[in-house]
């Protein structure tokens, strides 16, 4: 029943723009996969109805992108029906593997695009292909492909020296924030390039270097999930994409070559490092105790009733972090997080 409501899910959404609002991002198709991911597949149609009247049409296309020069057209918003088009295309003729693989190292370097939702809206899509290949999620994953080019967004280039801190926690602590926090995203990535701290920060990935890049990409998701207990209150919405953004690539790991791996992990860990940059507050914010008994269903049902995509998309990643951890402070901790997401 589940696979049949994602891929109903994604038909109904099939004609739906990425964005909203000028450039809000379009966080349907992600919710609806997480809802269904976790047994909430019954909700996901009244889900969608009270997230229709957010939505718009999909963007039409202005001219065709010819195969040979995607690079000037890559970044441009205005090109996001002719994306839609190409990635349509693309898939109609290869595997969704192979265009994956060939666009993922294109992609990457603007891993910022629509404050990090193109490589997770990927993400979401890549983890409903592994579990079945269908055309709604083929479809889906080349939507997530377009958005991604369309807002292609860079970083200020990272440096290269080794970081000293191998706790990916204590490598966030000291990630620099930008200096004026008055406006949105792309005017705040826009400062790390004047940042003197920024390059060795985004440019050094902390976590043992012994170890696996899956087991050091988690690493950096988990602090960032416990990271927003105490920092998340400064902006509830923007720093989810601190933890969401690499789990994105963690997920998408399995169905690239070996070689993308260790830049997908240098990325996902710039991508971190600057969405805390941009939205961190100066000082942490003292965690409340809580609950060491509390289930993991219990959140979940919490943030599926707020009917909050960022609600659900972070705990859909938190219960990543508490299956690798087994942390019994975890749910409780994270049920604290999401109170001003849920409204609670």
């Amino acid at each position: 029943m589940a696979d049949f409501t994602l891929d109903e899910a994604y038909e109904r959404l099939r004609h739906t723009g990425p964005e909203r609002d000028g450039w809000l991002s379009n966080h349907a198709p992600m919710a609806a996969e997480a809802l269904v991911r976790h047994g909430y597949g019954d909700r996901v149609h009244t889900w969608l109805d009270r997230y229709a009247d957010r939505l718009t049409d999909r963007p039409r296309g202005i001219s065709p992108i010819p195969v040979a020069q995607w690079r000037d057209p890559l970044g441009d918003p205005s090109r996001a029906g002719d994306w839609l088009d190409y990635f349509t295309r693309e898939l109609s003729g290869e595997s969704w593997q192979t265009v994956l693989v060939r666009w993922w190292p294109r992609l990457l370097p603007g891993i910022a695009a629509g404050a990090t939702h193109g490589v997770i809206r990927v993400g979401h899509a890549v983890r409903a292909l592994r579990d079945a290949e269908t055309p709604p999620r083929i479809a889906e994953l080349g939507a997530g492909l377009a958005y991604w080019a369309a807002r292609w967004q860079p970083l200020a280039p990272p440096g290269t020296a080794p970081y000293p801190v191998l706790d990916p926690r204590r490598a966030l602590d000291r990630v620099p924030r930008v200096p004026d926090q008055r406006f949105g995203i792309r005017a705040r990535l826009a400062q790390l390039a004047g940042s003197a701290e920024w390059p060795a920060a985004a440019g050094a990935v902390p976590g043992d270097p012994g170890a696996t890049v899956p087991e050091r990409l988690a690493a950096i998701v988990d602090a960032a999930v416990v990271r927003y207990g105490s920092h998340g209150y400064a902006s509830p919405v923007m720093l989810v994409h601190a933890a969401t953004a690499p789990n994105a690539v963690l997920r998408t790991l399995p169905a690239l070559p070996t070689e993308l791996w260790q830049p997908s992990l240098a990325a996902a860990w710039a991508a971190t490092a600057a969405v805390t940059a941009a939205y961190a507050p100066a000082e942490a914010r003292a965690v409340p105790a809580v609950r060491p008994d509390q289930a993991c269903d219990e959140v979940w049902s919490r943030a599926v009733h707020s009917g909050d995509e960022h609600a659900i998309k972070f705990v859909d990643t938190a219960i990543d972090t508490y299956g690798r951890s087994g942390d019994r402070a975890l749910p409780g901790l994270v049920a604290e997080s999401i109170r001003p997401l849920t409204g609670d």
